[in-house]
């Protein structure tokens, strides 16, 4: 099938969540405490829908189980990746995610590896990324202590930043941050400290502080990452990361770009702009604008982008594209 399988997005409620979704994608949410659009996604919590073409209203997780060619025929059990945008109106909680190992152990589903890129960030915005302790013991006591200002590694962040965050980081975004995650399907998440927040009910949220002591690196490692760019024309076109579990890009294209595959599929979130796809042996182009997202199936060998857009892709990494 040579033709892109555009997705409606499932929202997500938060504690943290606002209404910038609504504001900066025009989505329509289902209240102002919306704190997540899971765009591409085929995990139980929030399943896409395809609303185009031959599988229009097919959910993606029955795709990828009933039509698996259109992925290259992939020996995974479960759709990998899981592409949100989250909308950070107030802070979220300091969190970590276990491995594939732990995650399958404990939780039943994969570990969480994931990466962010920065759509936008009001000035002084913060990330937590990493922390201090250098021993297991120490991180123990830190937390027990409720040492946080110590303990926690604050990072300033602007629009355009990218940051990979491997299973085991201890990690938060800030509020008046909203970022495009890329990301292992899996919604297991540990809670390491919550600013003492409750929530509607007035009751505290669900802390997870001996699972976040199992899966924490210690010492804390920043990975080493190189990001590449390359200007194709006017285009700009940027690798942030190629990593196991995925490859992630920034095609900023102006004019007219092409493309080759690169892997059995191909997931694209247009984050700006307007332009057309043009896909090998189609008459006509598939209109793009800010919001959409989609995926490109594996019959797909060839494309090409045209206007004054930006979108962030990613393929399956190493691990998941056999």
């Amino acid at each position: 099938m040579k033709e892109p399988l555009f997705l409606k997005p499932v929202f997500q409620e938060k504690i943290w969540g606002g209404n910038q979704l609504q504001t900066s994608f025009n989505y329509e949410l289902p209240s102002d405490k919306t704190g997540e659009c899971w765009a591409i996604s085929a995990h139980p919590h929030g399943v896409s829908t395809v609303i185009n073409g031959k599988f229009k209203g097919t959910k993606l997780d029955e795709l990828w189980k009933k039509e698996s060619h259109l992925f290259g025929n992939p020996k995974e059990p479960v759709f990998p990746l899981l592409i949100k945008i989250l909308d950070a109106e107030d802070d979220l909680s300091v969190q970590v995610h276990p491995d594939d190992e732990y995650g399958k152990k404990h939780a039943g589903e994969l570990g969480k590896t994931e990466c962010w890129y920065i759509i936008d960030a009001k000035p002084g915005a913060e990330i937590i990324y990493g922390h201090h302790a250098q021993t297991r013991e120490e991180l123990i006591e830190m937390i027990d202590k409720g040492q946080w200002d110590q303990l926690l590694t604050r990072v300033p962040v602007k629009r355009g930043d990218f940051f990979f965050v491997p299973s085991g980081t201890i990690h938060a975004i800030g509020k008046g941050i909203m970022i495009l995650e890329t990301q292992q399907s899996s919604d297991t998440t540990y809670r390491v400290y919550d600013y003492d927040r409750k929530d509607d009910e007035g009751n505290l949220r669900e802390l997870h502080i001996q699972e976040s002591i199992d899966v924490t690196q210690v010492p804390h490692h920043i990975p080493v990452n190189e990001i590449k760019q390359v200007n194709v024309g006017s285009s700009s076109l940027t690798t942030f990361l190629q990593s196991d579990y995925f490859c992630v890009y920034d095609w900023e294209i102006e004019g007219s770009t092409k493309f080759e595959k690169q892997a059995p599929y191909t997931l694209a979130s247009v984050l700006n702009g307007f332009g057309y796809l043009f896909i090998e042996e189609q008459e006509e182009p598939f209109e793009l604008k800010k919001g959409d997202h989609f995926i490109l199936p594996n019959e797909i060998n060839n494309w090409k982008i045209e206007g004054d857009i930006q979108l962030i892709a990613s393929t399956p990494g190493s691990k998941n594209s056999k």
